[in-house]
């Protein structure tokens, strides 16, 4: 089957005209055509001609053998290792597809089509990159000499309707209680960080503790990739990277863009992740008057993503530990640590309070954390439960909003 649909690609391919542009309604009927002259010489059952129909238009228009995979809702993850290893992730589990790429030239076209569309550049001198698909699907991209096995894509997907906050309690991510308690901290402007480990769900989080910010604000997001979806903003300001070119000029890194997304007059800024030196520069913004501003980052635990946010900030600047540990504490009110347990699920781990400096280290207040109380069928048992109560409560009261119940005082 594959020879043979490589023989009508390039029946099709010899068939249009390259000087002049053709719709995706034109090229379906010139495959049509050709499907239709080569069943006369080779029987071609219906189901086959389907199949054909499509593979010919994802190769020659859209992805090729991943454009089926980018279209199942149920793929939430796609990870192609040099052209013959292709595995997917659907409901937390990973397997193999039986689909390849024809040839390294083929996925090589495919990685170039899709950097091209972020505006990224891809080569054997910059073999790595970060880039996005239009639907907003987040890529990572390594090419050789780093990839020793040949170009790896990873693709992570996220729903096409973002998962809300019910979906997150459906699923037992959360529960209502700790729910409402972060609504009422985001609307009292909390400065709130989303710590976890990898594919923990911290951009998903992200974006349901951003549905809560009022439509009225005037919002900034920075980001590497753009994949944050703040549907009911009005006044909303989106800023994106921009890696250099080949000779490495005219780079807009993160901390470009904090620094002027200052002078932008925002309410609030959300930056997407922070994992680098801009560590530093969105410390700074938090302490200069935007608060209710929100992040994320890697680490195995709250305390662990204090820890990082040091040595992140010592790599930056020069300035004391203590002078670092003193604007982590100020700057920071909250922190969520999310995390995925054995049986695939992502969970609400602990929501902690960065209560400040006492001696020298940062002290943390644990308000609520997942206990584990048992499995049943390969399924944890378990509920966030609230262990402590929020001591800083002075951006609640300015804000008129009362923890004892769900309303405004």
């Amino acid at each position: 089957m594959s020879w043979h649909k490589e023989k009508l690609k390039q029946d099709v391919l010899s068939s249009i005209d390259l000087s002049s542009e053709i719709s995706d309604e034109e090229l379906l009927s010139i495959i049509d055509e050709i499907l239709v002259a080569n069943s006369r010489e080779h029987y071609i059952s219906l189901q086959e001609k389907i199949n054909l129909r499509r593979e010919i238009f994802n190769s020659i228009r859209r992805l090729d053998v991943l454009q089926d995979m980018l279209d199942d809702s149920m793929v939430t993850e796609i990870m192609v290792n040099g052209t013959k290893d292709i595995f997917v992730e659907k409901n937390g589990a990973i397997t193999r597809c039986p689909k390849y790429f024809e040839s390294e030239e083929k996925l090589e076209d495919v990685i170039q089509q899709i950097v091209s569309q972020s505006n990224r550049i891809v080569n054997a001198s910059s073999p790595i990159v970060d880039a996005r698909l239009p639907d907003g699907s987040r890529v990572n991209i390594v090419l050789p000499p780093v990839a020793l096995d040949g170009p790896v894509i990873t693709i992570r997907r996220f729903p096409e309707n973002p998962i809300t906050i019910d979906r997150l309690i459906e699923y037992e991510s959360i529960t209502s209680e700790a729910a409402e308690f972060l609504r009422k901290l985001v609307l009292a402007r909390y400065n709130i960080f989303i710590s976890g480990g990898t594919g923990s769900g911290k951009t998903t989080f992200l974006n349901v503790l951003s549905n809560y910010i009022p439509c009225s604000e005037r919002i900034i997001t920075i980001e590497d990739s753009a994949e944050l979806q703040l549907r009911e903003i009005e006044n909303l300001v989106r800023l994106e990277v921009r890696n250099g070119n080949s000779d490495g000029s005219n780079q807009v890194t993160i901390r470009d863009l904090i620094k002027t997304s200052l002078r932008m007059r925002p309410d609030r800024i959300i930056v997407g992740e922070v994992r680098d030196e801009a560590a530093i520069d969105m410390l700074q913004a938090l302490n200069t008057g935007h608060d209710g501003s929100l992040s994320t980052g890697h680490a195995n635990s709250p305390a662990d993503m204090l820890n990082r946010l040091e040595t992140l900030v010592l790599l930056g600047t020069d300035i004391p530990l203590m002078a670092v540990r003193r604007q982590i504490a100020s700057a920071i009110d909250i922190i969520v640590h999310l995390g995925r347990l054995r049986d695939k699920s992502r969970k609400v781990l602990e929501i902690t309070e960065v209560q400040g400096i006492k001696g020298d280290e940062i002290v943390l207040n644990p308000l609520y954390r997942f206990i584990e109380k048992g499995s049943k069928k390969d399924k944890v048992i378990g509920k966030l439960d609230k262990i402590n109560e929020l001591t800083y409560t002075e951006k609640l009261n300015r804000a008129g909003i009362s923890m004892e119940r769900n309303t405004y005082d």
